[in-house]
């Protein structure tokens, strides 16, 4: 009895040690050696997965004999598979390249804010500042727009002029031509003296009162002011102004341009 016993025994272990348990394990590394931590390891045909730890290494246990494909992917490196046939536990390491990204690049910049922005601020065009423009600095020609106060040294809006938005004065007003900062930086205000008649070169104004889009740093706390001057035209032109004034005063302009020629060139 005790013979048939260790028989059948036998015979229910003997499936057992006929299935042995393998293991395959390995390390991803790159081309210059270093290990890739948290690099994806799949087995293909059995959609078992894991992942490398700190020095690089995965394992996949309890495997039984037979054929794998063992992929591995990281980002930034091409992926890579191997066939493996598993009769022993069984090393597979995996040197993966690394791939070239080229990429456009990504330029984040604000000074205009678009029709529905939750920011204060008014747009005026050519035709808004034509009607204002007497040849007084670019503050004056503000002067109607709502917060806007503007002084002048001599009285007649020519020279030195000053502008405050809200309460802020000039060095609390950030001032963009063609986006590019025109506030000093040293005092931090903005000086229209050396720029005579300059509203006969603009197309558009846009005013911010308060803190508005700019990313030009202190000078924006009280308002915005962003001046875009004019662009080329489709067809050629030429005007002549002559404006006559009190005190014997003139302002005279002159501009021309070609056009676009062959849909490339303007001058």
């Amino acid at each position: 009895m005790k013979k048939l016993r260790i028989a059948v025994l036998a015979a229910l272990l003997c499936p057992l040690f006929a299935v042995a348990q393998f293991k395959i394990s390995g390390k991803v590394a790159g081309t210059n050696g270093g290990a890739l931590t948290g690099a994806g390891v799949k087995l293909k045909n059995k959609g078992f997965t894991a992942g490398t730890n700190i020095n690089g290494v995965y394992e996949f246990t309890n495997l039984p004999a037979g054929n794998y494909t063992v992929v591995v992917s990281y980002v930034g490196f091409a992926t890579q598979e191997k066939n493996v046939t598993v009769a022993a536990n069984t090393t597979v390491d995996f040197t993966l390249q690394q791939l070239a990204f080229l990429a456009d690049e990504v330029v984040v910049s604000a000074t205009r804010v678009a029709k529905n922005a939750a920011f204060t601020y008014k747009n005026l065009s050519k035709s808004d500042l034509e009607k204002t423009n007497q040849g007084q600095d670019l503050p004056y020609l503000l002067n109607q727009t709502p917060s806007v106060v503007v002084t002048s040294d001599a009285g007649a809006g020519v020279g030195y002029t000053g502008i405050r938005i809200r309460g802020s004065d000039a060095t609390r007003i950030n001032v963009t031509l063609n986006g590019i900062p025109l506030n000093d930086a040293e005092s931090q205000g903005s000086f229209f003296i050396n720029l005579p008649d300059l509203a006969s070169s603009v197309d558009n104004i846009q005013i911010q009162r308060g803190v508005g889009t700019s990313t030009n740093g202190a000078g924006a706390f009280g308002a915005s002011l962003n001046i875009q001057t004019t662009t080329r035209r489709d067809s050629a032109y030429a005007e002549l102004n002559n404006t006559y004034g009190s005190f014997e005063t003139w302002r005279n302009t002159v501009s021309a341009g070609t056009g676009l020629i062959n849909n490339k060139f303007s001058f």
